[in-house]
């Protein structure tokens, strides 16, 4: 893993919390898309090198709005920067780390993602994160 590639916060309200995050930060968004086979719509915002994706559940089956129901709003993941996905998946998995997908999939950002169950990596939602190649 080269780098954390963003911190992702679940938000009940993507406008509010948009407007909300512009203050703190003293910047708007730069980004925002719907992933909708995820159920989710994000924004993303920069702050230095950093940056934060807000998330906001399209759907009440999605696994933004049932974290949310769980947990409420705030800290949802961590994204860590990848070179190779792939190889990435099998080191963790072989290290006894619980993969929730065994594929990466297309994800906001233009990224490929692979997520790891908290319960194999201290409760934190890790998200790995490679730049996907052109289509």
């Amino acid at each position: 893993m080269r780098k954390i590639e963003h911190l992702g916060i679940a938000v009940r309200d993507l406008e509010a919390s948009n407007a909300l995050f512009e203050k703190l930060l003293g910047t708007p968004a730069y980004k925002m898309e719907e992933v909708a086979s995820e159920g989710v719509r994000t924004s993303f915002f920069k702050s230095g090198p950093n940056k934060i994706e807000l998330l906001e559940a399209t759907n009440p089956d999605s696994p933004i709005a049932k974290y949310l129901e769980r947990k409420g709003e705030g800290i949802h993941h961590i994204a860590f920067d990848v070179e190779d996905i792939h190889a990435e998946m099998a080191r963790l998995k072989a290290e006894g780390f619980i993969l929730l997908n065994e594929t990466p999939k297309r994800g906001a950002d233009n990224k490929l993602v692979a997520f790891l169950h908290p319960k194999s990596s201290g409760g934190v939602l890790v998200e790995l994160c490679q730049e996907a190649p052109a289509e």
